[in-house]
């Protein structure tokens, strides 16, 4: 399966960077991994609620081309998305697979979220916790949580 994680900017401290690069290798065992970094809006420090929707839809256009892809199974990443259990997670990916879907497409905004147009082109809207945590972090987070579901698929001892 061909794993693109879409991500708007790009990661600013080397620690990051390692530990994406670290959960990268070890998802090249189950297929191709991509991580597309699109360019951030520009905002003014105190944005207006009409200067993030502008940026929001700015980053949407693209992502349109990912959202294209007929054999892809996209999943937004957004607080209000559905909260699961990694082996619930894993099924979702396994039952995406089955039903010939040959990329898996996962979606990360900005630190304001996602545009609605990319929520709504997506099969599934996936949140992490009701926590806040530092954006760079989620990347992480969804790169390890990807490497436990297909180390689930696959029966590896990752997954206690």
């Amino acid at each position: 399966m061909n794993i693109n994680v879409i991500t708007v900017g790009k990661l600013k401290e080397k620690y990051w960077r390692d530990a994406c690069s670290e959960y990268c290798t070890r998802l090249s065992a189950f297929g191709k991994i991509n991580i597309a970094e699109l360019a951030e809006s520009r905002l003014p420090s105190a944005p207006s609620e009409k200067e993030i929707l502008y940026a929001l839809s700015s980053e949407g256009k693209l992502m349109k081309p990912y959202l294209s892809e007929k054999s892809a199974f996209n999943i937004a990443m957004c607080i209000e998305g559905t909260q699961m259990k990694s082996e619930d997670l894993a099924q979702k990916i396994g039952r995406a697979s089955v039903d010939g879907f040959s990329t898996l497409n996962i979606f990360i905004g900005s630190s304001f979220g996602l545009d609605d147009s990319v929520k709504k082109a997506c099969a599934m809207r996936l949140s992490m916790s009701e926590m806040t945590f530092p954006h760079q972090l989620a990347r992480v987070m969804v790169l390890e949580q990807l490497y436990r579901a297909f180390s689930i698929l696959n029966n590896s001892k990752y997954h206690k």
